[in-house]
């Protein structure tokens, strides 16, 4: 599909693009953190809930072990956290993931989202990428915005799965609609480099942008994102870039589409 693209723009007198210093997708790295409930109900989960946000992690923890082990699903997610966080408690690897697992079994698609992450990387475990791939997709088919992500991830990877990019399409433009700064990035690279859809600067541009502007998880996805859009930008005219940061400006979640 490059070799075609180049030759159109060879055609159309536009330069081809260079190869892209940063390719590689962004994981799902980051962990899903403590769950809220909506609304909180009032009682010990609430007290812990209160205790945790100012730092008491031993409150929090002895007012929601109870709960988690009478199987509250909030409960024992939040106890996966805080053992894999080393909150109140030495870090746990295996403690957080049978507190995950209990969850995770439950259907809560946060602590499903973490046992990928944790499989993915091997962390307290042997990396296998088929136990990730089950997590991550129990949780995408929720529609957890990390783990359509992480999904993505896999299949742009071919990580114990069948590489296949317009796979990988699908599950980071679902998290990106949401929001998911890693997927937007994805998403805009996938548009750069015409994997799995027709190559499009404009597209690829605003996605870049997006992700730049929402990145939370700290400033090396910010700094990338820029990097890659600004590469994307020296293959586009002022007026396509005035156009893809007018769609950026506009764009709006998938959550908000509808108001």
């Amino acid at each position: 599909m490059r070799a075609l693209t180049t030759f159109i723009f060879r055609i159309l007198g536009v330069k081809s693009p260079p190869i892209a210093a940063e390719t590689a997708p962004v994981p799902a790295e980051k962990l899903s953190t403590i769950t809220l409930p909506d609304p909180v109900p009032a009682g010990p989960f609430k007290d812990g809930l209160d205790a945790y946000s100012c730092g008491d992690y031993a409150t929090a923890l002895s007012l929601w072990l109870p709960l988690a082990e009478q199987g509250q699903v909030p409960a024992q997610y939040n106890l996966g956290v805080m053992y894999h966080e080393g909150q109140g408690v030495p870090q746990d690897y295996a403690e957080a993931i049978k507190w995950y697992r209990l969850a995770a079994e439950q259907g809560d698609g946060e602590a499903q989202h973490n046992l990928g992450v944790i499989y993915e990387n091997g962390r307290g475990v042997p990396q296998d990428y088929t136990e990730a791939i089950k997590w991550y997709r129990l949780a995408a088919e929720q529609g957890i915005a990390r783990a359509q992500n992480g999904l993505g991830v896999m299949y742009e990877d071919g990580h114990g799965i069948p590489q296949d990019n317009a796979e990988a399409l699908m599950w980071y433009r679902l998290a990106a609609e949401q929001n998911d700064a890693g997927a937007q990035y994805n998403l805009g690279n996938m548009y750069y480099k015409g994997q799995g859809v027709l190559q499009n600067y404009m597209q690829a541009h605003m996605w870049l942008s997006l992700a730049a502007l929402r990145a939370t998880d700290g400033l090396r996805l910010m700094a990338i994102a820029i990097k890659q859009r600004d590469s994307v930008a020296e293959c586009m005219t002022l007026a396509q870039i005035a156009a893809a940061e007018k769609l950026a400006r506009e764009w709006k979640p998938r959550d908000e589409q509808a108001e």
